[in-house]
């Protein structure tokens, strides 16, 4: 099993014009404020300003997510993380939150209610989880 991506950004968290922005950087990996105005304004219903774009990307820094190159004009941008590491820590996240929890009852229930496959899935997990655990307890 891989280990969890070393690159994490500091909120994992993004709203809807995050997101957008996130997948257009993703999508190119380097890239200007201009050229993702530009993308987002080839919607001929969208309205954005530009200093809009600026503040998402400045917000996306600080959260940890992108990361910017003031060496030549203009500034460009890239990701700090991929769309596939950035899906496994909202992943890795979303499965903390249930389990903090902390109810089994609340698990058992949930686990009760999926249907085949998805229980196959969780299956499949689990013999994931003892191999590796395995694998730790070999000398």
């Amino acid at each position: 099993m891989a280990p969890l991506p070393q690159k994490r950004p500091r909120q994992l968290s993004l709203g809807p014009l995050e997101q957008e922005i996130m997948a257009i950087i993703w999508q190119a990996n380097l890239t200007t404020a201009t050229a993702i105005h530009g993308y987002i304004l080839r919607d001929p219903d969208r309205e954005l300003a530009y200093a809009s774009v600026m503040t998402v990307l400045q917000r996306l820094g600080k959260k940890g997510w992108v990361t910017c190159d003031r060496s030549q004009r203009p500034y460009r941008w890239y990701p700090v993380v991929s769309s596939q590491e950035a899906a496994v820590w909202k992943a890795h996240q979303q499965l903390a939150d249930f389990l903090a929890v902390g109810n089994p009852d609340v698990v058992a229930a949930f686990a009760d209610s999926l249907d085949t496959a998805s229980v196959e899935q969780l299956d499949a997990i689990a013999r994931r989880i003892q191999a590796i655990r395995q694998q730790r307890q070999a000398p």
